[in-house]
């Protein structure tokens, strides 16, 4: 059914325009600008492309690992929803093949089915560092095997892309994985500047939570850190919340990279759109206070951060510009994955959020339909 409004703001991804027509049908973008339909419906606000996360373990009471399901994608679906997210990579960290296995058949059955804002899978491991394994379980942490090259090379899964370690998967096996169309990111790791450096050119394009359980710079060595900043034509993921990372860190980042190499992720668990506390993580149990996770083991357990959140704390700690901060919340992240999303433009995808004057999202649409509406 064809929608017409008339935007009061509307950034299309790269420009800011004011009190702008917008048609859509058939779940894209027919018209831009213009006179608008007479049956126009107004929004007032900031009309944007919608956002895309590419590390989210769960929401809305669901956790990828502990379901790995249709039915709990469609959960975090709906949570993230909420919050600006309208293209996701459900992220499993590092567990055993069956489970690889289970998530792997639910991402590929969401797909067929059309389960909104599903576009891939993200595996977080399990071939990462056991000194830099951070919350992941040490016991299912392994080698690459011709187990986990099969699920890789699924032509069912949509965009995938893989975490590993570069000090525990050789440079001609990222070749391997980059020649199944998978997006291969470092993290997880203890690997010094050569190592890192060698897998980039062998392919890897991405850095997964930089900063975070990865080898700092060091003046001697650069380390993972040091490579992800020298390493122009890699983006790298930043967790904004304020624990992972400190806004000091996050505008260093920022600085450093080129425009378009940092994008914002949420590394979002199970709590994010749920009124729960607290919930289990293989034999630990993960517990929120305020907007830190922490596992009865100590350490950061993911985040509960969404993904306008991750825009407003950007904009406000970094002083980066607010179209900026929503670029690296959509564009870049749409061209780390090799993917047109993150604009509204004639013949787009209608992938749209609708902003109040305080960044909260007031509605969202996925592929055309309204999902959310505050």
């Amino acid at each position: 059914m064809a929608q017409a409004f008339i935007a009061e703001q509307l950034f299309d991804g790269e420009q800011l325009h004011r009190n702008v027509a917008l048609a859509i049908d058939g779940g894209k973008v027919v018209a831009l600008g213009g006179e608008p339909a007479a049956n126009a419906v107004r929004l007032c606000g900031l009309l944007a492309p919608g956002l895309i996360d590419v590390q989210v373990n769960g929401g809305g009471g669901a956790l990828f690992n502990n379901d790995p399901s249709v039915h709990a994608l469609g959960k975090m679906s709906s949570a993230h929803a909420r919050f600006g997210t309208t293209g996701f990579m459900p992220t499993l960290i590092t567990d055993e093949v069956a489970v690889m296995q289970k998530a792997a058949d639910a991402v590929a059955a969401a797909l067929k089915e059309g389960v909104p804002g599903v576009i891939g899978v993200h595996f977080e491991g399990p071939h990462l560092s056991v000194p830099k394994k951070g919350t992941h379980e040490e016991k299912f942490i392994r080698p690459l095997s011709e187990e986990e090259l099969a699920i890789f090379a699924r032509e069912d899964l949509g965009l995938k892309m893989v975490t590993l370690a570069p000090e525990n998967v050789a440079p001609e096996d990222i070749e391997k994985l980059v020649s199944l169309d998978v997006k291969v990111c470092l993290g997880h790791s203890n690997a010094d500047g050569k190592t890192a450096a060698a897998a980039v050119a062998a392919g890897a394009t991405g850095f997964t939570h930089l900063y975070n359980a990865m080898s700092p710079l060091h003046s001697r060595d650069p380390g993972m850190v040091g490579t992800a900043l020298i390493s122009d034509g890699c983006w790298c993921g930043l967790i904004a919340d304020g624990h992972h990372v400190s806004p000091e860190a996050m505008t260093l980042a920022i600085k450093a990279k080129p425009r378009g190499k940092i994008m914002l992720v949420t590394d979002a668990m199970s709590l994010v759109g749920s009124e729960e506390k607290s919930f289990p993580l293989f034999d630990r149990i993960v517990t929120r206070q305020g907007d830190k996770l922490t596992s009865t083991t100590g350490e950061l357990a993911g985040s509960h951060l969404d993904m306008i959140g991750a825009v407003r704390n950007t904009h406000n700690w970094c002083g980066v510009e607010l179209t900026e901060a929503l670029r690296m919340a959509g564009l870049y992240p749409a061209q780390f994955l090799g993917t047109e999303a993150g604009r509204i433009g004639e013949g787009a995808q209608a992938d749209l959020i609708l902003l109040d004057d305080e960044l909260q999202v007031q509605k969202t649409w996925i592929n055309g339909q309204e999902v959310f509406t505050a």
